[in-house]
């Protein structure tokens, strides 16, 4: 399985000549227009920054986290050639929704991964959403702050769900031009941080990493 990061909160993750894209970028959000093509694209809800369909080529197939223009969550259990995706109802706010809306979290499983994509998530998980959500192994999680969970609770997030890999998004870079903290604010410390030069990575369920870590990869400029 190869995940690519297109920058902020868009990724994408190709397997067995499948490709899947979520949370595609607008033009504001400051980073080049990438040139991909999917069989599907997946939206963990209806913002800008996240929602952007025809930035993907091709002729892909849309799935949306929420339903009724973001209003409730979609009941969403799908199968995009090898990868399945379902998703955790969540909220974008510590507030159950009220500053922000609601959110979802996809889960995608293919050749026994189980790679989290959290979208963005504005608060600590319940036990319940926790055990919802269950094994992960490639966590991808906001961390910059303000509009999503900050640097001490993705720590948090990363304990309730114990994943093997933790890949961090929705960062400060030189492109964003709002307020977010950048990914130093959550490396800082730890001693378990891994920085790819590019924008992918790849993995299979017999080459994760035995001690957990943190992979911080590059936006596909």
């Amino acid at each position: 399985m190869e995940l690519r990061y297109f920058g902020h909160a868009m990724f994408g993750l190709s397997v067995s000549g499948t490709t899947i894209v979520v949370d595609p970028f607008n033009d504001d959000i400051g980073y080049p227009k990438p040139e991909v093509s999917a069989d599907a694209v997946v939206i963990t809800h209806e913002h800008f920054d996240h929602s952007n369909v025809g930035l993907v080529g091709g002729t892909p197939r849309v799935i949306r986290g929420l339903a009724q223009e973001g209003k409730t969550w979609a009941k969403l259990d799908e199968r995009v050639g090898p990868v399945r995706i379902t998703g955790v109802a969540t909220y974008h706010d510590d507030q159950q929704g009220s500053a922000r809306g609601k959110n979802t979290v996809l889960i995608l499983e293919a050749e026994g991964l189980r790679v989290v994509h959290l979208g963005d998530l504005g608060h600590l998980l319940s036990d319940e959403q926790a055990r919802a959500i269950g094994r992960v192994d490639v966590l991808i999680i906001p961390v910059g702050g303000y509009y999503t969970i900050g640097p001490a609770e993705a720590d948090t997030v990363i304990a309730q769900l114990k994943p093997r890999v933790v890949i961090p998004m929705h960062f400060k870079t030189p492109q964003i031009g709002f307020e977010l903290a950048p990914v130093e604010a959550f490396t800082k410390g730890k001693n378990n941080v891994q920085t790819v030069e590019g924008s992918e990575v790849e993995y299979t369920k017999e080459n994760l990493p035995v001690i957990p870590q943190v992979v911080v990869l590059h936006p596909a400029l």
